[in-house]
């Protein structure tokens, strides 16, 4: 027996002290890791140094608030747009930079985002510095972006894909009806679009319009800038984008969409002889995240007072974990009361890029809003790429809401869809289902049993009153009454420039315009801004997930779903959000997709 006990704690020591060495491993690996990636990126700024923007990734609204790839340790962060915007401008006057290439093959903005970058670097050109353009191919989005540069080049065999605008929608109703797939639909207002994928095969006429009418002035925007850089007259792009010119190499050149074609070896020849260098040299070319980590943002700690400036972006979900890039209602109230109970934070800045997603969430995050508001701090808004429905809900009540010119913003309005799958079960599987109720409606809502008459009434009682609920907080946010607010509502999808016509928007304007606002509601003249949510880099990530099971299989699981589906992706995460939101959604009627 003491024989027995001897073995048994030896090997329970042993077990014991090989986990204590696995764990020491671990730790010195990932500390390891880390003091690795900062060797690796830091950065020395030489002379005669050239900007290098990429968009091989998307950009958020703030640095790292996407999903990190999971399985690449060497990530480096990924730069938001108001750190891109303050590296450009201060590469503006860096006498070390002489120029940016824009690298432009791979370009993945939203409307908004590109212009805004676009304004950056228009100011970046005032310095009297060059900003230079190349693409294999130029997709609108980034010949919009290219358009700006000093010099636009292509690759001989490239395109440009300049052709006018285009927003396609997926229609699910004939794949429903094939697999027996009941949509019990239930919304509000006429131009609440989101269902009609589910109920139809077709665009409804109201919606059909209510696209034309936003995609009118996003296009028109597009055409008049353009010209300005360009130099050719609108009606003249027009013409060119009704030939599609820009499919021929040749006619691109003609056209003077492009000013020449080169190969990339080529084009940075020509950057050397901008700035005095040999052919022999090396041509220092400093990405503009290494950049904003050497010269970005410098804040002056000694500065007391704050404006919070907090980034809502991607879809708006119940609870407090998911991916980075979405708005779960238990975080962001977190970080308001956060924001509300701290003195020295004098008014927010609420910056939205969101197409809306639960009504609860919304309504969490609004109440937490107002809450900061009667502790005297102002709210103003600022809208990105797009801010719909629970986007929008959450900022109606600002003091002040900022628009850029090429936002998409309203779609007030409600939905909510149950599938039932009995007949699907029955037809295509030969499964049945039977149930004991204990009351009338204890099997309310089961996706394998039919709405009753008295069911679909109460769901779409429930959906009319919350629609009721969102005119009556849009119109006390707004000044005006629910009816006022129900003839520019019913889901409808309006571009900036209207928005603020009806009167949803206060201003046209950008992020700075709307800080500047909140300053002077706190009556501030000094201030710094501080900013929410705090992210965390590629490694940080990684990190957290090693402790936290479900998010790492989930994080996984979206990573290799994401690589799979390619352009498909964003359609799955439309759905699954759908499914993960239990009740009713405010949210945008599709993704916004122009091509």
């Amino acid at each position: 027996m003491n024989q027995f006990i001897k073995f048994l704690f030896a090997s329970c020591l042993g077990t014991a002290l090989a986990l204590g060495l696995l764990f020491v491993i671990g730790i010195s690996w990932i500390v390891g890791m880390a003091e690795s990636a900062n060797e690796q990126h830091a950065v020395k700024i030489n002379r005669n140094s050239v900007l290098e923007l990429d968009f091989k990734m998307p950009v958020p609204e703030k640095t790292n608030n996407v999903p990190m790839d999971p399985f690449d340790l060497d990530q480096e962060d990924v730069l938001g747009l108001s750190d891109m915007v303050t590296a450009i401008k201060q590469a503006k006057e860096d006498p070390d930079i002489k120029g940016i290439y824009l690298n432009a093959s791979i370009v993945m903005l939203g409307k908004a985002t590109s212009a805004t970058l676009r304004n950056a670097l228009q100011d970046f050109k005032s310095s009297g510095k060059f900003v230079v353009s190349y693409a294999h191919y130029y997709t609108q989005g980034a010949y919009y972006l290219a358009s700006v540069a000093d010099s636009v080049w292509m690759s001989p065999q490239g395109v440009v894909d300049f052709r006018g605008y285009s927003s396609t929608i997926t229609y699910f109703k004939g794949l429903l009806d094939k697999l027996d797939v009941q949509m019990r639909i239930f919304y509000c207002g006429k131009y609440k679009s989101a269902t009609e994928s589910f109920r139809s095969d077709r665009m409804s006429d109201e919606n059909r319009l209510q696209i034309r009418e936003y995609l009118t002035p996003l296009y028109n925007i597009f055409i008049q800038d353009i010209a300005k850089s360009r130099n050719i007259p609108e009606s003249e792009l027009r013409q060119i984008a009704e030939r599609f010119d820009g499919f021929n190499a040749e006619k691109a050149v003609q056209s003077r969409l492009i000013d020449r074609f080169a190969y990339e070896d080529e084009v940075f020849a020509t950057i050397k002889r901008k700035i005095g260098l040999e052919e022999k040299d090396k041509l220092n070319r400093v990405g503009v995240e290494d950049y904003f980590k050497a010269r970005g943002k410098k804040t002056n700690f000694s500065i007391k007072d704050k404006i919070a400036v907090v980034y809502a972006e991607g879809e708006i979900y119940d609870g407090n974990i998911g991916d980075p890039g979405t708005i779960l209602d238990g975080k962001y109230v977190k970080i308001l009361r956060k924001i509300r109970k701290d003195p020295h934070i004098k008014a927010i800045v609420l910056r939205v890029n969101s197409p809306g997603g639960s009504s609860l969430a919304s309504e969490n995050i609004l109440r937490e809003l107002d809450l900061c508001k009667k502790a005297g701090k102002p709210v103003v808004v600022s809208m990105g790429d797009v801010a719909a429905s629970g986007g929008y809900y959450i900022a109606c009540h600002a003091d002040s809401i900022f628009a850029e010119p090429t936002t998409i913003t309203g779609s007030i309005g409600v939905f909510g869809m149950i599938p039932i799958l009995d007949k699907t079960m029955r037809n295509k599987l030969g499964i049945t289902f039977d149930t004991v109720r204990t009351q009338k409606f204890s099997a309310f809502g089961t996706a394998v049993y039919d709405f009753s008459p008295e069911e679909s009434q109460m769901m779409q009682s429930r959906v009319d009153w919350i629609y009721q609920d969102f005119l009556k907080k849009v119109s006390e946010g707004r000044k005006r009454s629910p009816e006022q607010i129900h003839e520019i509502a019913q889901g409808r999808v309006w571009a900036a420039a209207k928005a603020k016509e009806i009167g949803l928007v206060d201003e046209l304007g950008g992020l700075d315009r709307a800080i500047s606002a909140a300053a002077k509601l706190a009556s501030l003249e000094k201030y710094r801004t501080t900013e929410y949510p705090q992210t965390k880099s590629g490694l940080e990530q990684f990190i957290e997930q090693l402790t936290r099971k479900n998010e790492r299989d989930e994080n996984v699981r979206a990573w290799t779903l994401k690589q799979e589906l390619g352009d498909f992706y964003p359609l799955y995460k439309t759905v699954k959000g759908i499914r993960q939101n239990n009740g009713i959604l405010f949210r945008m009627p599709y993704d916004l997709s122009i091509n």
